[in-house]
């Protein structure tokens, strides 16, 4: 069966940033307004309302920026299960532009969870039945293309951020609106901190920018999001960036969310990134000598 269609919009121009394109934030928070038109597909139609038994709980996306989405854009999504286990499920969200093609993908692995507590447990029998009936194949362009997405045992953790040298590209804390309706942090909060942290990382070095008089932004190809634990309402956040390599036009980057109280991680994430130029739209390929300065930025053995 083909995807089914959950979700339909647009970009506002608040919603994007100062490279003029959708910010990657926003296309999470729409990729969660989709995740609950596809709970309803599924039979789970209240899944995020205040009254809910069960909800999903996303532990990780896989996302692909592919076609940018500038102010005014409509765009649509798509939805699908890619498999299902005993309590979690692999779905399948696809964010396209009004001529049909991709703007993004969204792989997003989803427990079947208690509302309150976040504990998983089974899907029921007519679930399953639903979720048969929204089998979905990945299509090639939304596959992983950069990253991998095999099981990771994290090793994030403040002493560790200290001991590699990792820059603290922000710190914040938890606010009652940036929790869902159960009070957990939302997803989209997680890469807007993401994103409010990456001028931190270049501190005006952006690559592509030195010498040129161009002017010079960045985009995100690629991402996986790792949720570990969720804060709530007054938790703090305190984010750790490195670069971890890369070659001439794409840039590997590592993000650790942590709880700076404990050391503890909140989540982890891997992005590839591009430097393109601001007027042309199109993607910088680094000098040598601005190469050489990005590897020296490396940090070695730096991961999920």
């Amino acid at each position: 069966m083909a995807e089914v269609e959950v979700w339909r919009g647009g970009v506002g121009s608040w919603e994007c940033d100062q490279m003029g394109h959708l910010n990657v934030g926003f296309y999470v928070a729409k990729s969660m307004e989709a995740l609950a038109g596809l709970a309803a597909e599924l039979g789970m139609p209240g899944a995020f309302a205040a009254n809910a038994e069960a909800t999903l709980v996303v532990r990780e996306q896989h996302i692909r920026f592919i076609k940018e989405a500038r102010p005014g854009a409509p765009l649509t999504m798509t939805a699908g299960v890619i498999e299902l286990g005993e309590a979690d499920a692999r779905l399948m969200l696809l964010m396209r532009h009004q001529d049909g093609e991709l703007a993004a993908s969204f792989q997003t692995l989803a427990a079947h969870a208690t509302a309150r507590d976040g504990r998983a447990f089974p899907w029921p029998d007519r679930i399953r039945a639903h979720a048969e009936a929204l089998k979905v194949e990945i299509p090639a362009n939304a596959a992983p293309r950069s990253i991998g997405l095999a099981p990771v045992e994290t090793q994030a953790s403040l002493a560790r951020a200290e001991a590699l040298g990792l820059v603290r590209t922000g710190l914040r804390v938890v606010d009652a609106q940036d929790c869902d309706a159960f009070g957990r942090m939302r997803t989209e909060t997680f890469m807007h901190r993401l994103s409010d942290g990456i001028p931190h990382l270049f501190a005006g070095r952006r690559p592509g920018a030195a010498d040129t008089g161009r002017k010079v932004g960045g985009a995100a190809l690629e991402y996986r999001l790792i949720h570990h634990a969720w804060p709530r309402a007054g938790d703090r956040l305190e984010l750790r960036s490195g670069l971890a390599g890369g070659d001439a036009r794409f840039r590997r980057m590592i993000h650790w969310l942590l709880d700076p109280d404990t050391g503890r991680p909140w989540g982890s994430a891997e992005a590839i990134a591009v430097s393109f130029d601001l007027e042309t739209r199109k993607l910088i390929t680094l000098s040598d000598e601005e190469l050489a300065r990005v590897e020296g930025d490396a940090v070695k053995g730096l991961g999920l």
